[in-house]
């Protein structure tokens, strides 16, 4: 298969070229990988980043775009300008995925119902989103949510203590604290008795910022000392409250730290909900297109894979409604939330391999 030659790091045949599309309020640029050849694409996908600094030039999602072209489709990565700063701002999505389609219709020649949209991290739970709306729904084949979260109380619980919860079972893991800074930094400022802490909320963000920007694990040590340059501008209260966020990497999330995560994450959920009601995306889940792959990876220290079974849940009982089967769903030990995962056993990468394309070749034929 041609995606798995050039995932596998076959060097891209794929041609590149940019483009711009409107979404409303401006006209943005997108990346376009076209299949090699030159013959009409068999079919398109509009692929959706996450919240990133480095937005549609993140270095997995280009080696994704340049594979996924290599297997015959044309592949569309609009820019968010509001998510590469790191804002959770979910009512971009719909424009977006609306002037990608429009380009793909108008430009590239691809009909939609050889259309599908894939979405990665918070683009994930966004595109199954847009992909219901009735202005999308019956102009899209197919979506694929990668990496994506469904709740996000239970998502920020996680952020804040490492705790997820799947069907009764509670698992706990190590949380990437990138996700937590975010969450806080779009938020606080809307949480009761928190609307005064401007510095704290900038401090989050400078943060998350450095970190987007070096593509590393934010609990790395590198960044304790940016920490403690943040922590002296701060006031003593300013700098104990950033410490519930951004403490020093030593500092390990554990049961002795949960009742306070746990308030945290109830508080930023509701703030979330009350001031951009689509960044909790369960309850506004309507009739998805007919065919929906959801995929996430076991390794994923940002966030959890017991999200994208939930997305399942949901999804399942949205679609009975309308006597619709339900969605596929391949949890990968392949995969971490931006990248292969490391130190698998040779022949468990194999097999895992084995699952994650039979997933893909789901997908990549969704239109």
């Amino acid at each position: 298969m041609g995606y798995a030659r050039a995932w596998a790091g076959t060097p891209s045949t794929s041609n590149e070229s940019e483009a711009t599309f409107d979404r409303g309020d401006r006209r943005l640029p997108a990346s376009v990988f076209s299949p090699p050849g030159d013959g009409p694409p068999r079919h398109a996908w509009v692929v959706l980043h996450g919240i990133t600094r480095p937005g549609r030039a993140h270095p997995t999602l280009l080696r994704f775009a340049r594979a996924v072209a290599a297997s015959g489709a044309v592949v569309v990565v609009p820019e968010v300008p509001e998510w590469i700063e790191l804002s959770l701002a979910p009512e971009q999505t719909l424009p977006t995925t609306l002037g990608s389609i429009e380009l793909i219709e108008r430009e590239l020649g691809v009909p939609a119902e050889r259309t599908g949209v894939m979405g990665f991290s918070f683009g994930a739970p966004q595109g199954l989103l847009a992909a219901s709306d009735p202005r999308l729904v019956d102009r899209v084949a197919g979506v694929a949510s990668f990496g994506g979260y469904c709740d996000l109380r239970r998502t920020n619980r996680y952020l804040f203590t490492g705790l997820h919860e799947w069907q009764g079972v509670t698992r706990r893991r190590r949380p990437d604290p990138y996700g937590r800074w975010i969450v806080a930094a779009n938020f606080i400022l809307h949480v009761d008795g928190y609307s005064g802490a401007d510095s704290v909320r900038a401090a989050l963000l400078a943060l998350a910022q450095e970190a987007g920007e070096q593509q590393i694990p934010a609990w790395d040590p590198i960044f304790d000392p940016l920490k403690a340059r943040i922590r002296a501008t701060l006031t003593r209260e300013e700098a104990e409250l950033f410490d519930e966020f951004a403490p020093d990497s030593t500092v390990v999330f554990d049961a002795r730290r949960d009742e306070a995560g746990e308030r945290w994450a109830a508080a930023l959920a509701e703030a979330g909900r009350r001031v951009s009601p689509l960044v909790d995306p369960t309850a506004r889940l309507g009739r998805t297109p007919a065919n929906v792959q959801l995929l996430h990876g076991r390794g994923d220290d940002l966030i959890p894979y017991t999200e994208t079974l939930r997305w399942s849940e949901a999804v399942t009982a949205a679609r009975q409604a309308h006597g619709m089967r339900s969605p596929r769903t391949t949890i990968t030990g392949l995969f971490a939330h931006a990248g292969e995962e490391k130190g698998m056993h040779p022949l468990r990468t194999a097999t895992e391999t084995a699952r994650f394309a039979r997933a893909l070749s789901r997908v990549l034929a969704i239109p």
